[in-house]
């Protein structure tokens, strides 16, 4: 059996300010070619690795075309993706013939003039194989999801956690799905069931409630006869696309009723329970004092209007003022996006001493900089390899970063945007991030991976920061309404 493997991967907010581009892609988790996806990827936790898993499972032979991850950001120019993508089908194209496809995509991909992006990838994959070679799809937890890409794929196969642990496990539950359908086992069919919820993120760590209640659902309908996935998605608000909201998709064998019916069983489930998927974030002091009185440390804080895993940029300034004029000790905050500051502090040294105006240069929403005098603690080049366990044993590359500390107050500085996923970094500058009593990151959910087992208390807060949860303030011009809890409906 010969798949073909691939993927263009990106999470798209339509409201940041600055463009995603190639070289983002190329600087990202990197642009792979060929056999090197097979070797960056073997024993990694991402979909393609256990693509590759699945291969060594099976025993088919992968076709490695191209693979391309580039971290949250705005809309992806048009130029860029459609050489990303004429490279992908070109590479099809020399690779035929197949007897199946991986696709490994994200599911909130928008282009400029192309609202659904991975519907675009996966119809163009299409184009080339023709009508009766199968296509399966991984997709993260947060995909907009559309009946475009529904109809072009045979099946798809979401992510079950937040954070995304799972990565490897979909990718071999993908892989499982193709070899059997290639062997005529089963006949993959699809129900896809939109629903006009904005999830919200303090809501959808799937280790807790109230999501593990709509998990238990989807996992107790996959172990009935005939099912042969379900995928939940919370959706990602920050597409302004028309398709914007969570959604279910059933994959049955042979038999469209079921898997409609299946669908909509999970989908009446979760609207009747729409009140428990939305939570009002605290604000920065709200936390502080709520950690204070819980008296549990590290208290931690999910800076989450700043995620730049989501595509924010990574600069806001409210919990950086906040820790100051509180004048906290033993705190940190993680990661700041300041290239300027860190080039400053690469040329003055380790051990010197700075004034900065820190943060808040990327546009008036995130916040004025703050003015401080800073001695600079360590600086790095960036790179470090992630202990997982949701990126383990993926290299990541902060760009020119710096730790610096003002009285009691310890800031990463860094020049790409990533969100902590994980300690790693932290500690390849020699900070123990378990002797903190306060650590504020720009993440929703996923530095949980990572941090989780050290929090005294977590708290999402929603700071002064482009990406407002308030999404009554978001200036949406495309999404549907109604859409809860904006409008009732």
């Amino acid at each position: 059996m010969r798949i073909a493997v691939g993927g263009i991967s990106h999470e798209t907010s339509t409201f940041a300010h600055v463009p995603t581009t190639l070289h983002d892609f190329e600087h990202g988790l990197g642009l792979y070619r060929g056999g090197d996806i097979v070797t960056r990827f073997r024993g990694t936790n991402n979909c393609t690795g256990g693509f590759i898993t699945g291969a060594d499972r099976h025993g088919y032979e992968i076709l490695p075309l191209l693979w391309t991850f580039a971290y949250p950001g705005g809309l992806i120019r048009r130029a860029d993706y459609d050489a990303l993508k004429s490279e992908l089908l070109n590479r099809l194209l020399a690779a035929l013939p197949v007897d199946g496809v991986l696709l490994d995509l994200h599911g909130a991909m928008v282009v400029e003039g192309i609202d659904d992006g991975d519907g675009d990838v996966i119809e163009a994959v299409r184009g080339v194989v023709g009508a009766n070679i199968p296509i399966v799809a991984t997709f993260d937890l947060h995909g907009n999801h559309t009946q475009r890409r529904v109809d072009a794929a045979n099946a798809v196969v979401g992510f079950d956690t937040y954070p995304h642990i799972d990565m490897a496990e979909r990718g071999v539950e993908a892989a499982d799905l193709i070899m059997r359908t290639i062997r005529g086992e089963v006949k993959p069919v699809m129900a896809f069931r939109p629903l006009p919820i904005l999830w919200s993120a303090a809501c959808q760590v799937t280790a807790h409630p109230p999501i593990d209640e709509a998990f238990r659902l989807v996992h107790d309908i996959e172990r009935r006869p005939g099912i042969l996935s379900v995928t939940l998605s919370t959706g990602f608000p920050w597409a302004d696309v028309p398709n914007m909201g969570a959604s279910v998709i059933v994959v049955a064998d042979r038999d469209a009723n079921l898997a409609r019916t299946a669908a909509d069983e999970i989908g009446d489930w979760i609207w009747q329970r729409r009140e428990r998927w939305h939570r009002k974030p605290l604000t920065v002091a709200e936390a502080l004092d709520v950690g204070e009185r819980t008296g549990r440390y590290p208290i931690m804080l999910a800076d989450m209007a700043d995620n730049t895993g989501g595509g924010a940029a990574g600069d806001s300034t409210e919990v950086l003022r906040t820790f100051v004029e509180r004048d906290l000790p033993d705190a940190l905050l993680l990661y700041l996006v300041d290239p300027e500051v860190a080039r400053q502090a690469h040329q003055a040294g380790v051990g010197k001493g700075m004034h900065v105006q820190l943060g808040g240069k990327s546009h008036p929403a995130q916040g004025k900089p703050v003015p401080l005098d800073v001695e600079i603690v360590a600086i790095s080049d960036g790179q470090f390899t992630y202990d997982g366990p949701m990126y383990a044993g993926l290299t990541g590359n902060l760009g020119t970063s710096a730790w610096l500390r003002h009285r009691g107050v310890n800031v990463v500085i860094v020049s790409a945007r990533m969100q902590p996923l994980d300690q790693a970094f932290a500690r390849s500058l020699g900070i123990d991030c378990v002797k903190m009593r306060y650590i504020a990151v720009k993440s929703a959910a996923h530095f949980r991976s990572g941090f989780e087992k050290i929090a005294g208390s977590i708290h999402n807060i929603n700071a002064q920061a482009i990406h407002t949860h308030d999404f009554a303030r978001r200036p949406y011009r495309k999404r549907r309404k109604p859409m809860f809890p904006l409008e009732s409906a």
